[in-house]
């Protein structure tokens, strides 16, 4: 099924259900006001949701269901499908990106890397809609997207394993995780990880359960390509299934190895990277590697105010899973 938030309600926006094509939505607040809500009693509210989602798409010309007036979907209308989260944590699971950007500088990759995931705390406090405007105070802070996968858990124990981890992932995403790269060297050299360098990401339109992508999702990874358009020209279409050295189940296992997570955390998989340099990038950052790397220095600018980003998943059809984040870059 596939679910989103609704502008209104607070600032948890409230929780619709929509059709399998995008087209439609009902809310769903006899269920659950808020998509949080419904994933902490997840065990009573996925199938109320579900028998409801079967409606919407079986009853193409249904006016109502449960008494909710059944609605066209309006990207603009929508809130990020979580607008906050107790917590997001990030990965950077494709190492060819890890391995290129490390290259560039004369680094080497550690062993480790290979073994154990590389993951920080992201802004969970507030997320932009599908078509809100990303807005930064200045250019010269190095704006870039970066095009993601994420997935939603409900409540984790603490400790789990793998296999566990892997039950408690309920819903699938995308993310434009933004990242102000010029404040990125000086927050490292701190020895102290990201905090002005990571403003607020923004989130797909919808948010589905696993189920929704068939056998594209197995072995807990997404094994479809993701889209990016940077003013309207195609940035890169690479490979999320591929490449991916630790999986979701990894991902999610990894963040509770010393403290459980709390329904509605999102973990999201790092900037998504094929070894396959043709497929694109996923990130202005990854592209002005390689131009380092060929020429001895970048060549492609970071993002300016007026540009705009559009990122996509499709399914092998063609069709749009979650669809498109659209956005504007902005003077805060």
């Amino acid at each position: 099924m596939k679910l989103a938030s609704l502008k209104e309600g607070g600032r948890d926006g409230t929780l619709v259900v929509v059709s399998r094509d995008l087209a439609r939505a009902v809310r769903a607040t006899d269920i659950a006001h808020t998509l949080q809500r419904a994933l902490e009693d997840w065990h009573n509210a996925a199938p109320r949701l579900r028998r409801v989602y079967e409606l919407l798409n079986d009853a193409a010309r249904a006016q109502t269901i449960n008494g909710e007036a059944v609605f066209a979907l309006d990207a603009v209308a929508l809130a990020a499908p979580l607008p906050r989260s107790y917590e997001f944590v990030d990965g950077s699971a494709y190492l060819p990106h890890v391995e290129r950007v490390r290259r560039a500088r004369g680094a080497e990759v550690p062993q480790s890397f290979y073994t154990d995931p590389l993951m920080y705390h992201a802004v969970g406090a507030g997320f932009y809609g599908p078509r809100d405007a990303v807005r930064v105070t200045s250019e010269d802070y190095g704006i870039d997207l970066e095009a993601e996968v994420v997935v939603v858990t409900d409540d984790v124990p603490m400790a789990v394993t793998d296999a566990q981890a892997a039950e408690h992932i309920q819903l699938i995403g995308l993310v434009n995780d933004v990242s102000l790269r010029n404040l990125i060297p000086g927050e490292l050299a701190k020895g102290f990880g990201f905090l002005q360098s990571k403003p607020r990401s923004a989130l797909s339109p919808v948010f589905v359960t696993p189920d929704e992508l068939g056998d594209a999702w197995r072995d807990s990874k997404v094994h479809l390509a993701l889209t990016t358009h940077i003013n309207g020209k195609l940035f890169g279409q690479p490979e999320a299934g591929e490449d991916m050295q630790f999986s979701f189940a990894d991902l999610v296992a990894h963040a509770a190895k010393t403290r459980p997570l709390s329904a509605g955390t999102i973990v999201g998989s790092g900037t998504i990277a094929n070894q396959d340099e043709s497929r694109g990038a996923s990130c202005l950052a990854e592209r002005r590697t390689l131009e380092t790397i060929r020429d001895g220095k970048p060549s492609t600018p970071f993002l300016k105010f007026g540009d705009r980003v559009r990122i996509e998943m499709f399914d092998r059809t063609g069709v749009s899973v979650f669809g498109a984040i659209e956005q504007k870059i902005e003077r805060a």
